[in-house]
């Protein structure tokens, strides 16, 4: 991740050359790209996460899901904001065991453990089973799983869903969340500029 960091910001490479390279490593084995990171603290920025709290609590959100949990500075915020609103489920996945240990002691610390369910493995077989309606959908984990989890979860979301992608530089995921045939409102947020941070709603 160091590298792949140092190359991100190195001002010979752009954002979108070094998202591609990692695109397709991932897409040749996503476990093992992602296993390489085990003991790196990703998380959002202070301001993105606020930004997460301030969405969660503007949809009156009562059941969100988190693909790509890490260490839980994310879920914090957004569980947090579920409290706020009077309770609910944040539904989290996570494939890296160390980083599903330090992310519950994280929520247990900030004392939101009871609102939280991380769900250790690959997404795509830890999200399978939602019990409801989503109000609400963070992509933040492998890049290349953004348009195979938010398909996984598109039965579930509810009318006017928000569904927010960091670093969604995906031209997959892009592409179909720019397809009106797909029922979706999508544009990139002038947040975190050069993040591809992005957000969509459910309108179909």
């Amino acid at each position: 991740m160091e590298t792949m960091m140092a190359r991100f910001n190195a001002p010979e490479t752009s954002a979108e050359q070094v998202m591609a390279e990692l695109l397709a490593q991932e897409r040749a084995d996503y476990r093992s790209v992602y296993h390489d990171y085990a003991d790196n603290f990703l998380a959002v920025s202070p301001r993105y996460g606020q930004f997460l709290y301030m969405m969660t609590r503007a949809c009156k959100a009562r059941r969100v899901v988190e693909f790509g949990t890490s260490m839980g500075i994310s879920t914090i915020y957004l569980a947090t904001a579920l409290r706020d609103n009077g309770g609910g489920q944040l539904i989290g996945s996570e494939m890296e065991r160390t980083k599903v240990a330090q992310a519950r002691a994280n929520l247990d610390a900030a004392g939101l453990a009871d609102l939280v369910d991380i769900r250790e493995g690959d997404a795509l077989e830890t999200l399978r089973d939602i019990d409801g309606p989503v109000d609400l959908l963070l992509l933040d984990g492998a890049f290349s799983l953004y348009l195979p989890v938010l398909k996984l979860i598109e039965p579930r979301l509810a009318p006017g869903a928000a569904i927010f992608g960091e670093n969604a530089f995906d031209p997959d995921y892009i592409a179909y969340l720019n397809n009106p045939a797909n029922g979706y409102l999508s544009q990139t947020l002038p947040l975190d500029e050069g993040r591809g941070n992005g957000f969509a709603v459910r309108v179909g």
